[in-house]
C-alpha cells in the first residue's frame, strides 16, 4: 500500500477567485495531472509565510518574463520573503499565497507548469523517511538541507523538503492531498500512517471522503478514497 500525491490544497476566502486565478496560471491541462485545488475557508489567512509553496517552471528567460507578467496580470503581487537577489521571481497569488516564477533550469524542463512542490521543514532527512515509506514516488536525494522525491515514472513535479528556520505557528492554509490506489482502503492507509509517525487532525466533516493529518514536523495533508 502507498499513497500518490496528486494536488496541492489552497485555504481561500473567495475560493471561486483563486481557483480561476490558478486555473489561468496554469493553463489548461489534463485532469489526471498534478494541479491545485481550492477550498472556501470563512477566516483570512494569519499574514506569515506558508511553509509549503508551488515552483513554476519555465523554459527560456523570456517565457519567465512573459509568465510574470501575465500572472501579475492575473492579480499575482510581488513580496520579498528575504529571498535577496536571486534569478527567480517570488509572487503572491491574491490572497497572500506565496509561490516562485523560477528562471529555466534542465532538471525542470519536463515537469510541466509546476516544477515543484517545496516544503520548509527542519529535518529533510526525516522528512525524506516518512514520505519515502508514505509514497509510491521515488526518493532522489536526502541530505541535511534537502530531500527530493518524484514519481517513479520520472512525469510531474518535484516534491522538495528543504532546510527552513519557521516552524509551524498557525494551521497551514496550503497542503498536499494524497491519493489511495483503486483496492486500497483510506483507513488502512491512515493506520499505516500513525504507525509512520503521522497524527490525526480534526476534518470538521465526519461524512467527509477524506482524512486529515500532519505528518511527524506538523505538515499538515489530507488521504482522498480512491476514484469510482
Amino acid at each position: 500500500m502507498t499513497l500518490r500525491p496528486v494536488k496541492v490544497t489552497i485555504d481561500a476566502l473567495d475560493d471561486s477567485a483563486i481557483g480561476r486565478f490558478w486555473a489561468e496560471a496554469l493553463g489548461r491541462r489534463d485532469p489526471a495531472d498534478f494541479g491545485v485545488g481550492v477550498v472556501a475557508v470563512r477566516e483570512p489567512g494569519p499574514g506569515v509565510k506558508n511553509r509549503v509553496h508551488l515552483d513554476l517552471a519555465t523554459a527560456s528567460t523570456a517565457h519567465q518574463a512573459e509568465l510574470v507578467a501575465r500572472l501579475r496580470s492575473l492579480g499575482a503581487t510581488p513580496v520579498d520573503i528575504g529571498q535577496g537577489d536571486v534569478p527567480w521571481t517570488v509572487l503572491a497569488d491574491p490572497e497572500g499565497n506565496e509561490f516562485c516564477v523560477l528562471e529555466p533550469r534542465e532538471v525542470y524542463r519536463d515537469t510541466g507548469p509546476i516544477a515543484a512542490v517545496v516544503v520548509d521543514c527542519a529535518d529533510p532527512r526525516a522528512m525524506a523517511r516518512f514520505w519515502d515509506e508514505a509514497l509510491d514516488w521515488t526518493l532522489h536525494e536526502a541530505a541535511d538541507d534537502r530531500a527530493v522525491l518524484r514519481s517513479a515514472e520520472g512525469t510531474g513535479p518535484y516534491l522538495e523538503f528543504l532546510l527552513g528556520p519557521d516552524a509551524k505557528t498557525v494551521p497551514d492554509r496550503v497542503r498536499i492531498d494524497l491519493l489511495c490506489h483503486p483496492g486500497d482502503d483510506r483507513e488502512a492507509e491512515a493506520t499505516r500512517l500513525r504507525a509512520l509517525g503521522a497524527t490525526d487532525l480534526d476534518g470538521g466533516r465526519p461524512d467527509a471522503p477524506w482524512t486529515c493529518m500532519s505528518d511527524p514536523e506538523g505538515h499538515d495533508f489530507r488521504i482522498l478514497a480512491p476514484r469510482a
